[in-house]
């Protein structure tokens, strides 16, 4: 293909995804061409992303008006892209959401733009080193060699803030000659069955298949979080929970394990219109049972919970829907 019409084909499909994109904003011809629904989730290997493709096909299966998509993301940056409008859904996690909002943390100014559009379930910061490892706790991090995600993950930020509280940064593990690889989760799994890494960490849905991976080879044993740093992590970051893995959800684990956690959420650009977001609350409860085929960590997302610990104004679509099934803030 030559140069110029290849370039005259992409200038056409992006004024194509460019109309797409505007009408998302404008429903009031209802019988026009569908609006496209963007959904950022999150990274290959992990649960949000093959939740997300599922999502994104209960949406475009029962909501005619949309056409929808999936792409990868972060805790994050997730918040990032729904808040300029570069995808109307994501996952996110409370704490990312609350400091987004808010201009606080990784965010150097306020995403207003992003609304509240349901809680799902709890996610656990699971740091795991191999089972045969002289490390025993955080403290012993400080010149190791660290897979804790990519910038913009809420894993690497949790990593930052917890490693923090132990005194260690990614700079100071780095002088004492340890390493910091900013890579996704099947890389990170590559890295420590090679012996390149000796600590994998990340937020995430418990079980998780890259750690039931590495459980299987070379095995492995999780870390938990001292009382203290437990204590202050929680008086300094809103959002943060307590929670536990328990030793019932990977083979081996001797007890439960003490350790931060986030409750996920899914935020919604506040610009997509109500009626639309209203249509997709509607299918997108109505579809749990199809979700849930998906990643049994489904499961643990009621729709009672939708408003639990709501950190952002709620869209005002899913509001409606959730005042006519009764679904209250808790």
């Amino acid at each position: 293909m030559k140069l110029g019409v290849k370039a005259g084909l992409l200038a056409g499909a992006a004024v194509i995804a460019a109309v797409l994109i505007y009408r998302i904003a404008d429903d009031s011809d209802p019988g026009g061409e569908p609006a496209f629904v963007r959904l950022v989730s999150g990274p290959a290997g992990g649960s949000w992303y093959p939740l997300g493709a599922k999502i994104a096909q209960v949406w475009g299966d029962g909501v005619p008006e949309i056409v929808t998509s999936n792409a990868p993301g972060g805790g994050v940056s997730n918040v990032m892209d729904v808040n300029a409008g570069n995808a109307e859904f994501g996952f996110a996690y409370g704490n990312s959401a609350h400091q987004g909002f808010n201009g606080l943390g990784k965010f150097r100014g306020k995403q207003e733009n992003i609304r509240h559009f349901a809680t799902l379930y709890p996610a656990a910061f699971q740091v795991a080193v191999r089972r045969d490892s002289p490390i025993r706790s955080y403290a012993d991090l400080k010149d190791k060699n660290l897979s804790p995600g990519k910038a913009g993950w809420s894993g690497t930020v949790m990593s930052e803030a917890v490693l923090g509280a132990y005194g260690i940064t990614f700079e100071s593990i780095r002088a004492a000659g340890g390493t910091v690889h900013h890579v996704d989760y099947a890389d990170s799994v590559a890295l420590m069955k090679d012996g390149h890494i000796d600590v994998f960490l990340g937020v995430t849905a418990v079980p998780q298949s890259s750690f039931i991976a590495l459980n299987f080879n070379p095995g492995i044993r999780f870390l938990e979080v001292d009382p203290p740093q437990m204590e202050q992590m929680l008086r300094e970051n809103p959002g943060y929970i307590r929670t536990k893995i328990p030793m019932t959800a990977y083979e081996g684990l001797e007890r439960d394990v003490n350790t931060l956690g986030l409750s996920t959420i899914m935020i919604v650009n506040k610009d997509v219109p109500d009626d639309v977001v209203y249509r997709m609350a509607k299918v997108f409860w109505e579809s749990h049972a199809l979700i849930a085929e998906v990643q049994s960590v489904w499961n643990g997302a009621r729709l009672e919970d939708a408003l639990a610990g709501t950190v952002l104004p709620v869209h005002p679509g899913a509001q409606r829907y959730y005042d006519e099934v009764g679904v209250i803030a808790k």
